[in-house]
């Protein structure tokens, strides 16, 4: 079972003695916990308590994990979600959860766990029952995909390959800036699961969208990600309607996968901050 380290056992001590609700944030593949440091102080701003806990043995700096990969190798969207959930069961209020690419993914497991007041996926990688396969995320993909071995490693990408899948929206200065500033290796497990999971009657790639505890759902898609392209994002949409709570979309014109980190992200940050605000007493 994941454990939580001290320094985070202490964050969420703190977060606790403030008496604020929470939100929990959680990256996706090739990022760091730090992606989210400018949305952590618009949401402190508007009164709430976030929390960036990372995933399991995450480094500290995105030059500790280019030098030390080997750390990533090996987890698995099962052990990475019950990572958060321990994170989440030593909170005293039930958290918002926003999530980014698989970090989407884990915000709408956790949420299909009953462990959500409110969750925000922006662009959040496909469960089990997403049917979509656009090409673009087929080749964002092949960089671990490619290589069977890469399973059990963690793998980093070009700056030719982050551009494609994450910032072909931006040009590229920006591209250089954001890969140079956030790109590390990410384990290649959760990849491999998320392409047979519609094949697996047991993946761990499983949302619960029919748990009546679900509660209010907020989908964000950028309209040019090639990552996560809009008919996965709208086909995730389909499939959570099911839900008896709220189900929303939103599109954000001209963004790529890099909407959360790019020169655009207050955006999409506000667009997410609203959506919570709507649901939680701060």
């Amino acid at each position: 079972m994941p454990t939580i380290p001290q320094h985070l056992r202490d964050e969420i001590a703190e977060v606790n003695a403030g008496g604020r609700t929470p939100v929990v944030f959680i990256h996706g593949l090739w990022l760091l916990p730090n992606s989210w440091d400018r949305w952590a102080e618009v949401f402190e701003g508007a009164g709430y308590a976030p929390l960036s806990p990372g995933w399991p043995d995450d480094p500290e700096t995105v030059e500790e994990a280019n030098a030390h990969p080997e750390v990533m190798a090996g987890k698995t969207v099962g052990q990475v979600a019950d990572h958060y959930a321990e994170v989440i069961g030593l909170l005293d209020k039930q958290p918002a959860v926003v999530g980014h690419s698989f970090g989407g993914l884990l915000a709408m497991i956790l949420a299909g766990r009953g462990l959500s007041n409110v969750t925000v996926a922006v662009d959040a990688a496909p469960f089990q029952g997403v049917l979509p396969l656009p090409v673009s995320a087929l080749r964002s993909a092949s960089p671990v995909l490619s290589n069977p071995a890469n399973r059990h490693k963690a793998i980093p990408l070009t700056f030719e390959q982050f551009h494609y899948a994450f910032a072909n929206a931006v040009d590229e200065v920006e591209a250089r800036k954001l890969y140079e500033e956030y790109a590390v290796p990410a384990p290649g497990a959760p990849l491999f699961q998320a392409a047979v999971a519609n094949f697996n009657p047991w993946s761990e790639v499983k949302v619960d969208h029919e748990n009546p505890y679900r509660g209010p759902l907020l989908i964000i898609s950028g309209e040019k990600d090639h990552t996560v392209p809009p008919a996965i994002s709208n086909y995730a949409y389909k499939v959570q309607q099911k839900n008896t709570g709220v189900t929303e979309f939103a599109s954000i014109p001209g963004r790529g996968h890099s909407l959360t980190i790019d020169s655009g992200w207050l955006e999409v940050c506000n667009t997410a901050l609203a959506f919570v605000g709507r649901f939680t007493n701060k």
